[in-house]
């Protein structure tokens, strides 16, 4: 007995010994810095809304004039359309690729719904449908030369806008059609550009559809299976072909869905601008790529809320009229607008370089 029980403390004493011995290893602290990155890493839309509220307080101070109802409903009705174009961009965007035709698209769809209605005197409705329906089918081949003929989206899109322009100036025949015939003969294609009063602001159902649209799109990103697919494609499209994600069909999808959402903006931009021109909205598609950039959504895909680019293109909005109110040029507001873009993706490298 009296054996066994040196044995056993023998035994004893030996699990201390080694449990003295194993590595402890302790966590650092996070400093400020670190806390703000892993905190930006697990919340990317915060970034844009902390630069929406600074900028508000600044242009506030600067112009007493920034604050009112008419200039705050204002900012709304400009970044309406680059809001909508903004949604469709950032769901191509989450996939990591890129679309460069959205606004040729948005401005050949308005040609095609203007002159179905008052050239052709279809009822304006058909025309609004087939316009729609036009819209999923630049979408339809964009998603198909990607998926199936393996072209980078960049090549792709930038190929496509150019087919686009070509066809809207061939069937606008550079020729707009004015508001005064819109009113007479498709009154409804300016239905989003009609203005109502909501607690002193005068806004446009335009910007009603733009939240609409916003808040439609994180719900399917968000509490979908598909939307759950378009995140898994932009972190990792061969890991998600390799879990079950049939992600050829996925991205068709999301450039059908781009398309159908960039038709809808081309409804909308005919009651914002009260006329259908071949050549209006010739900046908007950089000016999407810049509100989704803002927003907080990674141009490599897989990273940030839908919500991000809504805030986004407020952000342009916010800046320019603020810089406007102040006084100061038109080269100077794209200037600043240029510095916001590379900050943006300043942050998102510095926030993606977080260890997991």
């Amino acid at each position: 007995m009296s054996q066994t029980s040196g044995k056993g403390s023998d035994y004893e004493s030996s699990l201390k010994d080694s449990d003295s011995s194993v590595a402890v290893f302790t966590q650092k602290a996070k400093s400020p810095l670190g806390f703000a990155q892993h905190f930006l890493h697990g919340n990317p839309t915060m970034v844009p809304v902390i630069v929406l509220l600074l900028s508000i307080i600044v242009f506030g101070i600067i112009s007493p004039n920034f604050f009112s109802p008419f200039n705050l409903s204002l900012i709304m009705q400009q970044v309406a359309i680059v809001g909508i174009l903004a949604a469709a961009q950032s769901l191509v965007i989450l996939t990591a690729g890129i679309d460069l035709s959205v606004a040729a698209v948005m401005v050949m769809i308005s040609v095609i719904m203007g002159r179905l209605s008052v050239e052709f005197g279809l009822p304006v409705p058909i025309a609004i449908g087939f316009g729609l329906v036009c819209g999923c089918a630049t979408g339809f081949l964009n998603g198909l030369l990607v998926t199936k003929v393996k072209l980078p989206p960049f090549i792709t899109t930038l190929g496509t806008w150019n087919i686009f322009l070509a066809l809207n100036y061939y069937l606008s025949g550079r020729e707009t059609i004015r508001s005064q015939t819109l009113d007479a003969e498709a009154p409804l294609l300016k239905l989003f550009g009609e203005r109502f009063n909501l607690g002193g602001a005068v806004l446009t159902w335009g910007v009603v559809l733009m939240i609409v649209i916003f808040f439609a799109l994180w719900f399917v990103l968000n509490r979908t299976a598909f939307g759950r697919h378009v995140y898994a494609i932009g972190d990792d499209k061969e890991a998600a072909e390799l879990s079950g994600i049939r992600t050829d069909r996925t991205l068709v999808g999301v450039y059908m869905l781009s398309g159908f959402i960039v038709a809808i903006a081309a409804w909308a931009s005919i009651g914002r601008v009260g006329s259908i021109s071949p050549t209006s909205f010739f900046e908007a598609n950089l000016e999407s790529i810049t509100a989704v950039v803002i927003g907080g959504i990674s141009l490599f895909g897989g990273r940030g809320s839908i919500l991000g680019p809504l805030i986004g293109a407020i952000i342009v909005g916010v800046f320019n009229s603020g810089l406007r109110l102040a006084g100061v040029d038109v080269l100077w507001q794209l200037f600043a607008t240029g510095w916001l873009i590379i900050i943006a993706v300043a942050i998102d490298q510095w926030i993606r370089k977080i260890s997991a």
